[in-house]
């Protein structure tokens, strides 16, 4: 029985790569760093999962001696606050809109009462900000459970914040769906044992997404249709709950092939 909805924040309920750049490279500005990560190496930093850690990655590339490199790696703390705060400021401007159909699939698992939970590696500030600026003040509280930030010691591709969540919603594996968009957030969602539907973005398209159960361009909604190839695979214009009823108790074996990105 599907008694609860988990959902990666960044790339999954919004695109919000590109805000996360921009904040990033407004805080090497601010701080005097003399850095700019462009589309393309910013693209690679995502292969890495949270935002200090891609500071901490990037700064092991440098070719800096190690007095210096010390230097700049206990500066990260500061940078990724200055940066989080460039994002929020830059969010809360309105530029951040949820993904194709997710507003749609959470009212209605709401509306079904289902359980709901967040399970990513971002800070919980900016999980506040993208629920306020996408969807409205106070709607983060229809979430039973955040897991954000640095709750875990083992960020993604680890399971241990979907485990928290599981542990918070007080459900079993077998009882969810997970919503990712990235090959790490993937890999943490099945090692915790839950059936994965992965929406990737322009910045991971081509990577490979082996072992989802549903992979999809986006969820579908009146304005935004699943093509005619896939809405015949699921059996919807959208992905609602009756297709992910339907993927719990074993997709692959009813169609839910998805697509190759």
């Amino acid at each position: 029985m599907l008694r609860a909805l988990i959902f990666d924040v960044d790339g999954t309920l919004a695109d919000t790569e590109e805000l996360h750049r921009q904040a990033f490279n407004g805080a090497f500005l601010e701080m005097g760093l003399g850095w700019e990560w462009s589309r393309s190496h910013y693209k690679k930093l995502l292969e890495v999962s949270g935002g200090k850690e891609r500071i901490a990655e990037f700064i092991g590339s440098l070719r800096v001696g190690e007095i210096e490199r010390r230097a700049m790696t206990e500066c990260i703390p500061m940078i990724h606050q200055t940066k989080t705060r460039i994002y929020k400021e830059r969010a809360e401007e309105g530029r951040l809109l949820f993904r194709p159909g997710v507003m749609r699939l959470l009212n209605e698992a709401r509306a079904a009462g289902l359980r709901l939970g967040l399970a990513t590696t971002t800070t919980l500030d900016n999980v506040r900000v993208l629920i306020d600026s996408a969807w409205g003040r106070g709607r983060l509280g229809w979430f039973d459970a955040v897991g954000a930030g640095d709750l875990v010691e083992k960020k993604k591709p680890a399971p241990d914040i979907y485990q928290l969540v599981l542990s918070t919603l007080r459900v079993q594996p077998e009882e969810c769906v997970a919503f990712e968009d990235s090959v790490n957030g993937l890999k943490a969602a099945r090692a915790a044992g839950l059936v994965t539907v992965v929406t990737p973005t322009q910045w991971n398209s081509d990577h490979d997404f082996d072992g989802a159960n549903l992979l999809l361009p986006h969820l579908g909604d009146e304005l935004n249709p699943l093509d005619e190839s896939l809405s015949t695979s699921i059996g919807a214009r959208a992905l609602g709950l009756t297709q992910i009823e339907t993927l719990l108790s074993g997709g692959a074996a009813h169609g839910l092939n998805g697509f190759t990105p």
